[in-house]
C-alpha cells in the first residue's frame, strides 16, 4: 500500500465526520466542505490503487526456479540408467 492510498484514506474518513457534523448541527458550509474533502480522498485513493497495480512485483529467489517435472526428463533418466 503506498502513501496515497493511505493519505486518501485518512482524508476520505475526515471529509466523512467533517460532513455528518455539519448535517447534525444544520451547517450547510461544513457539509460541502466535507463532501469536498471526501470526494478529494476517494481520488485521491483511487490513484494510489491504480500506481499499486502498475507497480511491478519485486522478484522473490525462488521465482528462477522451475519445480515442475517432465515426464519426459524423468523417462530419458530411467532409459540412461537401463542402458548403463
Amino acid at each position: 500500500m503506498n502513501e496515497d492510498r493511505t493519505k486518501g484514506k485518512v482524508k476520505d474518513i475526515a471529509g466523512r465526520v467533517e460532513r455528518q457534523v455539519g448535517e447534525w448541527t444544520g451547517d450547510t458550509d461544513a457539509q460541502a466542505k466535507g463532501t469536498m474533502k471526501q470526494a478529494e480522498g476517494k481520488v485521491q485513493n483511487a490513484w494510489g490503487k491504480a500506481k499499486d497495480a502498475v507497480k511491478p512485483k519485486p522478484r522473490r529467489a525462488d521465482d528462477d526456479v522451475d519445480n515442475s517435472t517432465d515426464p519426459d526428463d524423468e523417462e530419458s533418466a530411467a532409459l540412461r540408467r537401463k542402458a548403463s
